[in-house]
């Protein structure tokens, strides 16, 4: 685990320390840096949210399918409960996406 963050952190540095290379050709065609940091600012935003609604939607589809399989008659109000659970976290992807939307508005 340790060794994928290091691989990470010098990636992200990689790519960090690139952007001003690129600052004199992004002005000539018009665009800024402040375009390239609001479309990593879109992307991160999306992609966080939907990373996080995805763990999230797997441990809880985890946690409802080990307690149907340990007590079947509980079924119906797990069940209930497990539907609603997964409106709430993929309303959390939605929001992300929402949120993507306004910077990239800006």
């Amino acid at each position: 685990m340790k060794k994928n963050v290091s691989k990470y952190v010098l990636l992200s540095s990689i790519l960090l320390t690139a952007l001003p290379a690129f600052a004199d050709d992004a002005a000539v065609g018009g665009t800024s840096i402040g375009t390239g940091l609001k479309l990593i600012g879109a992307g991160l935003a999306i992609g966080l949210a939907v990373v996080g609604a995805g763990q999230g939607q797997g441990h809880a589809a985890k946690g409802a399918i080990e307690s149907i399989g340990r007590n079947p008659q509980v079924y119906s109000k797990v069940f209930t409960l497990f539907l609603l659970a997964m409106a709430l976290i993929e309303f959390q992807a939605i929001l992300g996406l929402i949120i993507s939307f306004i910077i990239l508005s800006k």
